[in-house]
């Protein structure tokens, strides 16, 4: 498939997403959006695939969403077509690991887009930020709601209160990002985390996002019996006999993804 927006390539078990919009600094706009879902539903449905990277230029992940676009509509245009709601979130459905390699400006719905990320890894030129704010509105991607998860309240309040933009340095201080990076080895390092992330099991994988997720969205007690049952359902599988085994005689696992 063509893409006029994004670039889609293949590195081995590794898919890898690059926002190409660099006239606009990758603002995010709609066709963005949709051809960003069509790549991501075409790596989940294909089996040889095991993790996205999602990157953007040099100079910018992604400056915000596309104010062009969006300062003609009023209330009802928003309202009616529930404007971000429709394809933003594809990410987040994902159930194969989706790794943030942020380069530059991540700002606004970029910030919000590398948050929807499993983890983010960034090279020193990184800097993130919601600055809706300045422009006389607010967060709509859920900069509201993920950033205070991430950095803690005080925070966020005043990056979203001020528009104040966070460096790579505070970023990973604060837990926002999970490594600093040369900018020359962001990617190749990001693909090559992603290819060790494809070469687990699979069905352990998708377990454990999907249990590290729950942390998010139950209290403390409901999340362990969570991981509990999924952990109990690994010793059902193919690849846990074959991990533990491999284990006990000393040699590389061959797992089967079953």
């Amino acid at each position: 498939m063509s893409y006029e927006n994004i670039k889609v390539e293949t590195r081995g078990a590794v898919g890898v997403i690059v926002l190409n919009r660099p006239q606009a600094l990758n603002a995010l706009c709609t066709p963005l959006i949709r051809e960003l879902g069509q790549a991501l539903d075409g790596f989940e449905a294909d089996d040889a695939i095991g993790a996205v990277v999602l990157t953007g230029g040099e100079k910018a992940f992604a400056a915000g969403a596309d104010i062009k676009e969006m300062q003609p509509k009023d209330h009802m245009d928003v309202y009616l077509q529930d404007f971000i709601s429709d394809g933003w979130e594809r990410i987040t459905t994902c159930r194969k690991p989706v790794i943030a390699a942020v380069s530059g400006f991540a700002l606004g719905g970029g910030c919000e887009m590398a948050m929807m990320c499993d983890f983010i890894l960034a090279d020193e030129t990184a800097k993130f930020g919601q600055p809706e704010i300045s422009i006389g509105t607010i967060p709509g991607a859920g900069g509201t709601q993920r950033l205070p998860r991430y950095v803690g309240k005080s925070k966020a309040m005043e990056m979203v209160l001020t528009g104040r933009m966070m460096d790579a340095e505070e970023a990973e201080r604060a837990g926002l990002v999970s490594r600093i990076l040369p900018k020359a080895e962001l990617l190749d390092e990001a693909v090559k985390v992603a290819g060790r992330i494809a070469g687990l099991s699979r069905p352990s994988v998708l377990m454990a996002k999907e249990s590290v997720n729950q942390a998010y969205e139950t209290g403390l007690a409901e999340g362990i019996r969570f991981e509990r049952r999924l952990f109990h359902s690994t010793f059902g599988t193919e690849d846990q006999k074959e991990g533990m085994a491999a284990f006990i005689e000393k040699r590389k696992p061959a797992f089967k993804n079953r």
